[in-house]
């Protein structure tokens, strides 16, 4: 397997993968390697930008139909097993795994006070990158507790991803009885943020009743709330606010090129999603991609408040500021405003690669309405499904008039509707799609039996000796 790796960091503190088995003999060493197997995380920016261009929320834009032809041909559903972000996404997620399993195939050599949280927190990230590696190819190859050398790929089988699956519970089930729900250092993993994941694995193999117990629990006994201001939640001086379970933390720092975008410090998408050629007040120009459709924009309701917050309508904002910009492929007069460059941010080196944007990977706005499906779709309590959603609601509204009365298939449809606005622009709708089986019906050139999953990188199933069979369709 191509196993990708640069020296990045969290919370400041470098980090290097360590080759050696003279490691790991102090807490500082643990903390180290754990540093690192966090570090892969800002390279799920890549996950977010593709989960959106997938779905039907936005198209690909950029500056023309052959500007990252990867991401165009994703857009347009004619991908392939030669896609370069494709094999981006594969090659980060395993860079990931490898590096929270070095850590576990090391965890007995010394103890320490604290120890069982550092393994806590391995083990949820452990649990979140087989996560993103089976939400995008399905059944993949799974090794726990060591680490994947290059050459163990010939003895790899991929598995399938009903044990991969049982591991991330596992995991995270750990990582909820080990984390508090308060950290002390900003940005580290907490006991909610394992139950979040948990209820979103269940969530996403049907386990209704499972989802349902630990997304209740975390909802009447955790430290998360709605902000009353939905308009403050994507602002870089309200990160790590009461509503986010799980933040990817950002910093300006240089390190990156277009050479190691996974190398950048700063949140890449989001100079991705700016607005090309913009000169005027608020925000920062960037590359046009990622571009919000008008059918989305007119998803939202007559007096939603959300609609203005996430997604800016260019024009009407030009009209009202004297703002110019240039206009890219595919423009639709839209942008994702949630992850648009700022000024003000502090970027060092490349603007467009080190925006400092924390990614809300989780949200608990997204906890309701993940808890609300799983009380209405398992048949377990329709009213409890009702009060969930209608949160969310009267937040978007800013008073109860437009609350949801309605049960059974009905209040399932009320709650998908209510996920696509909440959440647009943060990378969830083709998954949601596909896993409630409506993709084929609402994203163009969609084929069922195909593209639920996206093929396995042609490279590493060259590299593994060809033993890995192709997803279906490829």
């Amino acid at each position: 397997m191509a196993f990708l790796g640069c020296s990045d960091d969290f919370v400041d503190v470098a980090s290097q993968d360590q080759n050696s088995e003279d490691f790991f003999n102090s807490e500082a060493e643990y903390q180290s390697a754990l540093i690192g197997a966090y570090d892969m995380l800002q390279s799920t920016y890549l996950n977010v930008l593709l989960g959106e261009i997938a779905s039907d929320n936005t198209l690909a834009g950029g500056e023309s139909a052959i500007d990252v032809p990867g991401i165009q041909e994703i857009d347009d559903m004619i991908h392939t097993p030669v896609n370069q972000q494709l094999r981006d996404i594969w090659g980060w997620m395993y860079s990931g795994v490898n590096r929270a399993n070095y850590i576990m195939e090391f965890q007995d050599k010394t103890d320490f006070p604290g120890k069982a949280g550092v393994i806590a927190q391995t083990r949820f990230l452990r649990a979140y990158y087989y996560f993103e590696l089976v939400k995008w190819f399905g059944d993949v190859p799974f090794a726990v507790d060591q680490r994947i050398q290059f050459g163990d790929q010939f003895s790899i089988p991929r598995t399938p991803k009903a044990e991969i699956y049982a591991q991330i519970e596992a995991d995270l089930i750990f990582a909820a009885d080990n984390l508090p729900y308060i950290q002390a250092q900003t940005g580290r993993i907490t006991k909610g943020a394992a139950q979040a994941l948990l209820g979103k694995a269940y969530l996403y193999q049907d386990k209704f009743s499972q989802a349902a117990t630990v997304l209740e629990d975390l909802i009447a006994n955790g430290p998360h709330d709605l902000l009353t201001d939905y308009s403050t939640m994507f602002l870089n001086d309200n990160e790590n606010n009461i509503e986010s379970v799980f933040e990817v933390q950002y910093t300006d720092v240089e390190g990156a090129g277009f050479d190691c975008l996974q190398c950048s410090e700063g949140n890449v998408a989001v100079g991705f999603n700016g607005i090309r050629q913009y000169s005027g007040p608020v925000f920062e120009s960037g590359f046009s991609f990622n571009v919000p459709t008008q059918e989305v924009y007119d998803a939202f309701e007559d007096d939603d408040l959300r609609r203005d917050v996430a997604i800016l309508n260019i024009d009407a904002w030009a009209a009202e500021t004297g703002a110019t910009f240039g206009t890219g492929f595919e423009h639709t007069g839209y942008f994702n405003r949630k992850y648009l460059p700022r000024q003000g941010d502090l970027n060092t080196g490349d603007a467009n690669l080190t925006n400092p944007n924390n990614y809300r990977s989780i949200r608990f706005a997204d906890v309701l309405l993940m808890a609300a499906e799983a009380l209405n779709r398992g048949g377990i309590d329709d009213g409890r499904a009702q009060q969930y959603l209608n949160r969310v609601r009267e937040r978007a509204f800013g008073n109860m008039d437009n609350n949801i009365t309605a049960s059974g298939n009905a209040l399932t449809n009320a709650i998908y509707d209510e996920r696509r606005r909440e959440l647009v622009g943060e990378g969830h709708r083709f998954f949601d799609l596909v896993r409630t089986g409506r993709a084929a019906a609402e994203i163009p050139g969609f084929q069922s039996g195909k593209h639920e999953l996206f093929p396995i990188p042609l490279i590493e199933i060259q590299l593994a000796g060809n033993q890995w069979d192709q997803n279906p369709g490829y």
